[in-house]
Parts: structure tokens; sequence; C-alpha cells
């Protein structure tokens, strides 16, 4: 009886995590989806591409600081009104972003970004409560997956719709309705919580949680080092990749949204591969290190012996190594205290996409901004390469001073 009333206790908590993978999905969609409109968005914003490329990064910024709110709202709230809330806010940005203004594209990507941020550690909150401890890690896996099939959604079925006649206002207004929609099915369905506001003691303010984590250089290293590995998958596969492989190597729209499609399908495999590697083997750095030479491999080879395999091949096994970039997310977690994992990951989120938001302008300002006038094509395309090869260095070095956290790291 006493198991029963556990499984019925737990059941809303099971249909609120599928209500907000539902969300995660949309969202990362969300994000993707305007690397295959870059020139339809130039003309709807009467702007050049590198204007795009800057409008489209915001998104990263408002991402990394609503990371922070994300965890302490999380921690003190439950998941019910703050991923609510996420919902409503990314469906309205997207509302926003339809309107063909140069301003409203920017709040539209701003607002995205801002609600978006609630998504993945609220999916991770509400698995820790649907599910046992044995199987958490599965779920969370199952999430990061479904993600990044959202992703791809967003690029690969996105680009040929876009391309077959379907507006752009018509696309971004429907998928804003879609949202709140489930936006209004998590409010009825998530499971109200005491918020811990009132059972705080008044010594412990809401930003003590994160005074714990940022007082770690641990914390630091596993932002750096996650952030430098996801932005050549974020920035340029998500964003750029599109306009890249079209102009730089000829691609016709369908082969260059196909390529840059199969990063996110890596990682669809890469995330819970690499993290199931890295529990098998007790240890996290060796799998980090080896995922990010992986990395440089696939872009050397892309660059240099684009004739050995079919480019989606090369972009496929770049995005199953970018699944090392979630390692950092376990290795912070086990280098702060139990009673801040929650702010753990906002905190390692914000870092994360912190960098994102930087190389991002940087990028677009050395290489989309001459995307359209570069003579010297493939000098062009891996300048560019390089550009996020040299990342991927910074990163293995950051990893080797990273200190190991797996079960095995004092054997």
């Amino acid at each position: 009886m006493h198991q029963d009333q556990k499984t019925v206790t737990k059941n809303p908590y099971i249909i609120a995590w599928a209500l907000g993978l539902i969300f995660y999905l949309l969202e990362y969609a969300i994000r993707s989806a305007p690397s295959v409109m870059i020139p339809e968005l130039s003309v709807a914003f009467t702007t050049n591409t590198a204007n795009v490329g800057a409008i489209i990064g915001m998104y990263y910024l408002t991402y990394s600081v609503t990371s922070l709110v994300a965890g302490i709202a999380l921690d003190k709230a439950g998941a019910k009104y703050p991923l609510t809330i996420g919902t409503i806010v990314v469906g309205l940005g997207c509302v926003v972003f339809a309107i063909s203004s140069h301003y409203t594209g920017y709040a539209g990507r701003l607002l995205q970004g801002a609600g978006s941020a609630m998504a993945f550690p609220a999916c991770v909150y509400l698995a820790s409560r649907a599910f046992s401890p044995r199987k958490l890690a599965t779920a969370i896996g199952a999430t990061q997956c479904l993600g990044m099939l959202g992703g791809s959604a967003g690029q690969f079925l996105v680009g040929p719709a876009i391309k077959n006649g379907m507006s752009l206002p018509f696309f971004w207004i429907g998928i804003g309705i879609l949202v709140i929609g489930i936006g209004i099915f998590i409010l009825f369905i998530t499971p109200a919580e005491k918020t811990e506001l009132a059972t705080h003691k008044e010594d412990s303010g809401l930003l003590t949680p994160y005074k714990i984590v940022f007082s770690n250089v641990q914390s630091y290293l596993c932002g750096a080092i996650s952030g430098l590995l996801f932005a050549p998958t974020t920035v340029f596969a998500m964003t750029w990749g599109v306009a890249f492989f079209q102009k730089d190597r000829h691609m016709d729209f369908q082969s260059a949204t196909l390529v840059s499609a199969f990063v996110a399908m890596g990682w669809v495999l890469g995330c819970p591969l690499m993290g199931w590697i890295a529990d098998k083997i007790g240890r996290r750095k060796p799998v980090l290190i080896g995922g990010a030479i992986m990395m440089i491999l696939s872009l050397l080879q892309l660059l240099y012996l684009p004739e050995l395999y079919p480019a989606y091949i090369s972009t496929f096994l770049l995005g199953v190594a970018s699944g090392a970039a979630m390692i950092p997310y376990s290795v912070i977690k086990e280098s702060n205290p139990d009673k801040v994992k929650g702010s753990a990951t906002g905190a390692i989120n914000f870092l994360t996409f912190g960098v994102t938001s930087l190389l991002g302008p940087l990028f677009s300002y050395l290489y989309g901004n001459t995307l359209q006038t570069v003579t010297d094509q493939e000098a062009h395309f891996r300048g560019a390469g390089m550009f996020w090869i040299i990342c991927i260095g910074v990163s293995i070095i950051l990893a080797l001073i990273l200190k190991e956290t797996g079960q095995k790291a004092n054997n």
C-alpha cells in the first residue's frame, strides 16, 4: 500500500517532467532555427548577415544570466511557477521575434534566452523527484537527448519548410503559441511545493549557495571548459553552419542544413555515451580530454581532408565528441556540497553560456562579417574552423588543471 501511494505521489512529477521535456525540445528548436533563415531574417530586419548573427547571439546573453536566477528559483520555490513563467517568456519572445524590426529581433531573442534558461534545470529538478536515484542519470540523459533532437529539428525540418514558402511570422507566432500552451499544462499538472523561503534561517540569504559555488576554483574551470566545448556546436553549427557550408563550401541549402543538423544528432548519442563511459571507468578527465581531442580531429578532417568521407559524417562525429561538454556538469556537482547542487547547475549554465555569449560576437566579427565578401572561400572556412580548434585546445589545457572527481579519483 505504501509503495502504491508512493507511485501515485510521483506520477504528477513524471507527467510534469514529460511536459518539461517537450518544452526543452521546443526551446532547443527555437535556439537553432534562425541558422536556416539568416537570408530571410536579413531581409525582415533590413540588415546584413553579421548583424543578424549578433541578434541571434543575444539568446545566449540572457540565457547565461537567467541561469543563476533559475537555480535559486528552483531551490526556493520548486518547479511549478518558475517553469511556467519560463515557457510564457519564451513564447512571448517568439511572438515578438516575428515582428519585422531590428529592435524587436533583439528583444525577442533576449526573451527567448531568458525563458529557456529554466528548461534544463527544471527538468533535472523534476526528474530527481520523479525517479529513484539509480534511474536519475538515465532520465537526465534522456532530457539532454530530447534537447538535441529539438536542435536538429530546428534546422533539419524548419529549413525546408522556410524554403518551401512558410513565412517567418507564421513559424515564430505558431511555435510561440505552442510553447505558451505547454506552459499552461505545466501550471496545472506540476505539483505545488512549500517554498523554502519561509523555513530558511534569516542568516541564510538567497545568494548564499552561489557564494559557496563561486568561491570554488573548480566551478570556474568547469564553466570555462564546458563553454569552450559547447561553443563550436552552439555558435558555429547551430548559428552559422548552414551559411558557411553554403558560401564557403558551395553546398546547396538542403545539403548545408543536413550537415549542420548532424552535429545535434551526434549530441543525441554523445551525451549519454560520454557520461556512461565516465561512470564506467570511474574517471571524468580522461573522457573529457579524449572527447575534446576527438572534436579537434573531426574538425581537422573537415577542414583539410574533406574528401575522406562525407561532411555529415564529420559533423556527426564532432557532435558525438562534443557530448564531453556535459561532463563538467557532473564535476561541478561533485566538487561542491550537496546543499548547493541545484545552484551549481545554475552556476555552470551561467558560466558556460557566458563564454558562448562572448565567443559568438567575436566569431561573428572575425568571420561572419566577411562571409559575403571574402574571395578565398576555402581559406576563410579553414580560418573559421581553426578558431574553434584553438578554443577546444584551451579547454584541454584547463581540463589538465581540473581536479578529478570520479569514483576512482584517489586510486
